[in-house]
């Protein structure tokens, strides 16, 4: 894919500046006082709430909803950050509608769920207003871990250990922690910097050093982090891009969807992004959602998101599916692009039809072209080489239920690791889990 290339269509100020900021507000408002009581209200405390169960991380859902409801946010806020440290962002990016709101009793019996993940950002951000860190570090135990990445998993990770009384350093290959709370995320989702603010609320518990710039590979190797460390996980995520392998790949004007959010994610100023006026996102999970809507946010005419099969079979939920037509974006299935035109910049995208048959995708003869001057591919990551005598399972790092991989005293979790599901919320469980199997291992 093409960098640096000029594209005439692709320009900065689609939209006057105050239209920017109305459309990049956050999507989900925070509740009033009043509002969270109202709404804790209406949970039933189900003595087997199923809700906990659909939870990755196993929070007290009944409980902190309870503990709002007797007017204690912040005690509601201990018993989410007992079991989810990063439980502020994960109630603002968590797609709890296929989760906990859906598994709730009140879903079933009303088609209305307890509001769970705003209630859950009430109490968090209760917490982090009054400042302060709810945790206290146990004695020092005198060992060291090194985390590799400083994503969900790996923040997740270094907490628990830290506040075990392990010594943590976190390698990290960007220049700030955070992974994909910090680079990967719709801009709408998690505002006015909470993701970097949640990181030093975090990094309050003391123990944890962050050492940017360091990647696994380059400045990195696991023989010198075993030299220097007593236990490692890695948790740095999917660094590398699929590749799209079409005539016109190198054409200018198509990136990666994922350093077209990075860019507008760490953007000072929204007025002076570049966007085209007519976009097409190739893909159907998250990142394909992410990035259409927030194109159309920043003004582009047209953006379509073309995706290979039907609506059902998309990773994103039905409900960032909606909430990407109702901005505008059109949503197109059953196609698969096939070729990219242009004369030095992108022009069109060439699609065939599909179809299932017999359980397989199959081009139907059909094609068509979609005008297009920005095309932002969103067909998944892959994780970089994985370092000698590690076991892989489809294309990531093999771990155990513990998170233990085949190299002993090394631990993996987060989108590097198989079996996961790549969600923030679970990329936190996984580094928890990982961090009290490293410290039983460690026998502090």
């Amino acid at each position: 894919m093409a960098t640096g290339i000029r594209t005439p269509g692709i320009v900065a100020g689609r939209l006057p500046a105050r239209d920017l900021a109305r459309n990049f507000e956050d999507l989900h408002p925070p509740l009033a006082p009043h509002e969270a009581a109202v709404a804790a209200d209406r949970c039933y405390f189900c003595h087997d709430a199923p809700c906990i169960t659909a939870c990755p991380t196993g929070i007290d859902i009944p409980l902190f909803i309870r503990q709002i409801q007797a007017g204690q946010p912040r005690g509601a806020a201990r018993t989410i950050l007992d079991a989810n440290i990063l439980g502020g962002i994960c109630a603002r990016v968590c797609p709890t509608e296929t989760l906990c709101e859906e598994a709730c009793v009140r879903e079933a019996a009303e088609g209305r769920p307890v509001e769970i993940g705003k209630l859950q950002r009430f109490a968090t951000d209760a917490m982090m207003a009054a400042g302060g860190h709810p945790f206290e570090r146990a004695p020092a135990t005198g060992r060291s871990v090194a985390v590799v990445g400083a994503g969900p998993a790996g923040l997740a990770c270094a907490h628990r250990l830290a506040l075990l009384g392990h010594d943590v350093v976190i390698f990290e290959a960007r220049a700030k922690p955070g992974g994909l709370n910090e680079f990967g995320i719709a801009a709408y989702k998690a505002t006015q910097g909470f993701a970097a603010a949640e990181v030093d609320w975090l990094l309050q518990i003391g123990g944890i050093r962050i050492a940017p710039g360091n990647a696994l590979g380059a400045e990195l190797t696991l023989e010198a982090l075993a030299r220097d460390h007593d236990a490692i996980f890695l948790a740095m995520g999917l660094g590398g891009v699929r590749a799209l392998a079409l005539p016109g790949a190198e054409l200018g004007g198509v990136q990666p969807a994922v350093d077209f959010i990075a860019a507008l994610r760490q953007a000072r100023d929204l007025s002076a992004l570049e966007i085209g006026r007519d976009v097409v996102v190739i893909g159907g999970g998250m990142t394909a959602i992410d990035a259409a809507v927030q194109a159309r946010l920043l003004g582009a005419a047209t953006v379509s998101l073309v995706y290979r099969r039907n609506r059902a079979a998309m990773g994103a939920s039905r409900y960032e599916q909606d909430l990407a037509a109702s901005k505008g974006v059109r949503l197109m299935f059953n196609l698969v692009p096939v070729a990219l035109h242009g004369e030095g910049t992108v022009a069109e995208v060439e699609l065939a039809v599909t179809e299932t048959r017999e359980g397989r995708l199959v081009e139907t003869g059909e094609r068509m072209r979609l005008a297009a001057d920005q095309v932002l591919v969103a067909t998944g990551q892959v994780l970089g080489p994985v370092p000698a005598g590690i076991e892989t399972d489809g294309g990531k790092i093999a771990v155990d239920a513990r998170g233990r991989t085949s190299r002993p005293g090394l631990w993996a979790g987060g989108d590097c690791a198989a079996g996961g599901d790549d969600l923030t919320v679970t990329a936190v469980a996984q580094g928890r889990d990982a961090a009290m199997d490293i410290h039983g291992q460690l026998g502090a």
